[in-house]
């Protein structure tokens, strides 16, 4: 059965029925992934007449590491963070303005690996105010891109993707002139399969 956010009371009745389907966040940090790194992305969510909205940045293209691509708000843990939450809470705030404050971690998905870059990334998912207003960091981020769940999964596809001279066949999603594959996609997928937005991986 699907989320139906129709007719709630936004505060306590969304919370309850987002973390219903999420990991426990501890459960999630304790899984160990085969990788060199540690990172944390914050999946935010705001939920605004009852449809529920995410948060991604499209990386600058100057980047030294996946330039110009779409992601969560997050990067490596690094030795001051207290755990990956609060990495995951750095980050939003570095990249797109979001106190921690402003976050009501949720629950987590589960952890994926990179094969490129050799992380471990763990998902944490936020349920942020709808008045929020993001500020992008010019330093790091190109543009923020605000997009609905439904859309996200209207769009999703599963076809193949020209990386340089490699094609492969992975979830992706089109928004514009946007292309999100990648972790970012399995994130997505997990996501939305969790809130019966869209088919359980492998079905």
């Amino acid at each position: 059965m699907s989320i139906d956010l129709q007719d709630r009371t936004p505060a306590a009745s969304v919370r309850a029925a987002l973390s219903d389907r999420l990991l426990a966040s501890d459960q999630a940090a304790a899984i160990e992934l085969p990788a060199s790194h540690q990172a944390a992305v914050l999946v935010a969510l705001r939920e605004r007449d009852g449809t529920l909205s995410t948060l991604l940045t499209r990386r600058h293209h100057n980047l030294p590491r996946h330039a110009g691509e779409i992601s969560f708000p997050g990067g490596r843990r690094e030795p001051g963070d207290a755990s990956l939450i609060a990495t995951a809470l750095r980050e939003a705030y570095e990249e797109i303005g979001l106190p921690a404050s402003e976050v009501a971690i949720l629950g987590a998905l589960e952890p994926i690996p990179t094969v490129v870059s050799d992380h471990a990334v763990y998902p944490f998912v936020g349920l942020i105010p709808a008045t929020f207003a993001y500020r992008a960091n010019p330093a790091e981020v190109e543009s923020v891109l605000e997009v609905e769940l439904s859309e996200l999964e209207r769009v999703h596809s599963r076809s193949p993707l020209r990386r340089g001279p490699i094609s492969i066949r992975a979830d992706s999603y089109v928004i514009g002139d946007a292309v999100i594959w990648g972790a970012t996609a399995r994130m997505l997928q997990d996501l939305l399969a969790r809130l019966a937005l869209s088919r359980q991986p492998g079905s």
